[in-house]
């Protein structure tokens, strides 16, 4: 066993980079370019001396300043910055600080600084190699100029600080070994430190990518399979793996799930649950070597590196339970990172295959903090996706109730009262009229209970801009099929609604028309809805008998009481409305529910 192994685990891709973030670093860079060249014309005016006194020299500097804003005007003009302009850029920003710095005096020179800002915009651009090598390319300019003129000044035999060489003044005192050697060193430490930096940030922008790209696909619509599969798709993708297992186990009923992605990285690719029992737990969750491991078998050995939860290495990690896991599920090379959900939930993820090369514990950790950070999510499709079920069932318990106790007993009446129609048909003709009349009634309310229970399981698709037409609809039908003159009102010219409140509004309307059918006794009964700056208005008037009390309650009144629709209470409060209500025993009753058009609404799922 060893806690080092030379077998390293696939880096993570770097995240591609947007073009507009291209270009608004471009634009950055060329500004800060200008900018720097305008400090160095200042830091000339206020010292003369440090460009030498050559006439050449202060051309060369306008020539570059004239560059630098040219380049930062075609960035402002054009849409895209390609490679190639990217590189001819940079490669002029390496030539300038090398070819300036003959004419310089000294690191005190301002000129110093841009080769600080070439190793700068190479990181920016790019990363640690290309940084390095923007260093590497200063240093070997440096050293061919420090040939160049130091072979030029020994065969003139000149021992004067300053030599003339073809017309230009050059500095060649700067260029001896000595104090070269130590700007080489000086650039390429800076490259290192500057490339690294770069480096990191790559890295860390492609961790937020991979974790924002998974995030991205849990979606509810998809399920707990589908949800899973996505999630598994692209760690297997990230590691290139051969196959993913999930082994996990609800704590409280002990019961263990196992679910393989099959076939991955292809348009095949399933994730498909597989038969598992209890006893599966020990041999897919118990024991294993750290919250996350690494482990590849090497001829007979096995070599494992393990990291607790914080994500720090663990001496001597076990391998056993590794080997028994290899004897069902075999492998050269696996990760492992166990997950706890909510408390109710424990479990494993196994990659089995990983390959490329990387820092390996490094890549353990990325694992485990991508686990921490679209774990949650995923247990919240489960949790949503249980509360569905359950509320499903609650709702189909409900229907059942509502069909045993109305149409069911209803019909056995309907049924029994038949035949002893039937059998007094012979003897007693003259009152199957009206018992045939009654029956009729009944068998034409039980038809109405069973259109209003099925329009309640009917869900409704409903926006801004059919919330009128639905609202219209509904009360035409409630006429046809109840024969109460029924009419909706309105003064809104145009429905902007938010489309959980049309939805609420439309089963508010609904369930106020069914109770005044059931238990108003009332001819007529009228819809306004209305608005004003601040709120919506509905209403509901009826000419009925009323509610069992008189007077004008409000919501907080109803409930402290006891009284009024609990179906229509609770859907006022989903939409943060306020509801009254209105009886005159005898006369009718009136039903208000405002809706603010200010602030939030409460949490929907």
């Amino acid at each position: 066993m060893h806690s080092e192994t030379k077998h390293f685990l696939r880096p993570r891709a770097q995240a591609p980079l947007d073009p507009s973030e291209v270009r608004r670093t471009e634009r950055w860079l060329a500004t800060a370019r200008v900018f720097l060249a305008v400090s160095a014309l200042v830091a000339i005016r206020m010292d003369p001396t440090q460009l030498g006194h050559s006439n050449a020299a202060y051309g060369l500097f306008v020539f570059y300043l004239a560059n630098g804003i040219g380049i930062m005007m075609l960035l402002r003009r054009r849409k895209a910055s390609t490679p190639a302009f990217r590189f001819l850029v940079h490669a002029a920003d390496i030539v300038w600080p090398a070819f300036i710095s003959v004419f310089a005096e000294g690191p005190r020179s301002p000129f110093f600084l841009f080769f600080v800002f070439v190793l700068t915009a190479a990181a920016y651009r790019w990363g640690l190699w290309e940084t390095l090598s923007t260093a590497a390319a200063e240093v070997v300019l440096l050293w061919g100029e420090s040939f160049v003129l130091l072979h030029a000044w020994a065969s003139h035999g000149q021992k004067l600080p300053w030599h003339l060489l073809s017309g230009l003044q050059v500095n060649v005192s700067e260029f001896e070994p000595n104090r070269l050697f130590m700007l080489s060193v000086y650039l390429l430490v800076m490259g290192m430190l500057l490339g690294y930096l770069a480096e990191q940030q790559k890295h860390l922008r492609a961790e937020k990518a991979a974790v924002t790209r998974m995030l991205a696909k849990i979606r509810v619509e998809a399920g707990l399979t589908g949800t899973l599969q996505q999630m598994c798709e692209e760690i297997s993708e990230m590691y290139s793996a051969s196959r993913i297992l999930i082994a996990s186990q609800e704590i409280h009923s002990r019961r263990t799930f196992l679910g393989e992605l099959r076939n991955p990285n292809t348009t095949a690719a399933e994730f498909v649950w597989l038969d598992s029992s209890p006893r599966d737990a020990k041999l897919y969750l118990d024991n294993f070597p750290g919250d996350v491991c690494y482990a590849r078998l090497e001829k007979d050995r096995c070599s494992v590196i393990a990291l607790d939860g914080d994500g720090n290495p663990i001496p001597s990690p076990t391998t056993e339970p590794l080997m028994r896991l290899r004897n069902r599920q075999p492998f050269q090379s696996i990760i492992s990172v166990s997950f706890i959900f909510g408390g109710e939930w424990r479990g494993r993820l196994f990659v089995f295959e990983p390959s490329g090369r990387g820092d390996t514990q490094e890549e353990l950790r990325f694992l485990l903090d991508v686990l921490h950070q679209v774990g949650p999510a995923v247990y919240n499709v489960y949790l949503l996706h249980r509360l569905r079920r359950r509320a499903g069932a609650a709702e189909r318990a409900r229907f059942a109730r509502e069909l045993h106790d109305g149409a069911v007993q209803s019909l056995i009446a309907v049924e029994m009262q038949v035949d002893v129609l039937r059998r007094q048909a012979e003897t007693s003709p003259d009152i199957v009229g009206s018992e045939l009349r009654r029956i009729q009634g009944l068998l034409r309310e039980e038809v109405l209970k069973l259109r209003e229970l099925m329009q309640q399981m009917k869900s409704i698709d409903v926006d801004s801009r059919r919330v009128r037409n639905i609202v219209i609809d509904t009360v035409e039908r409630f006429e046809r099929e109840t024969g109460i003159s029924a009419r909706f009102v309105t003064d809104i010219e145009k429905f902007e609604m938010p489309d959980k409140v049309c939805r609420e509004l439309v089963r508010i309307i609904q369930e106020g028309l069914v109770n005044v059918r059931k238990h108003s006794e009332a001819r007529h009964a009228l819809v306004r809805l209305t608005s004003n700056d601040s709120h919506w208005n509905l209403t509901i008037e009826d000419d009925g008998k009323g509610f069992p009390f008189e007077g004008r309650l409000s919501q907080e009144e109803l409930d402290r009481m006891g009284k009024g629709p609990v179906i229509i209470k609770e859907r006022v409060r989903l939409i943060a409305g306020a509801l009254t209500l209105e009886s005159n025993p005898g006369t009718g009753a009136r039903l208000e529910v405002k809706v603010p058009k200010a602030g939030e609404l409460p949490h929907e799922l």
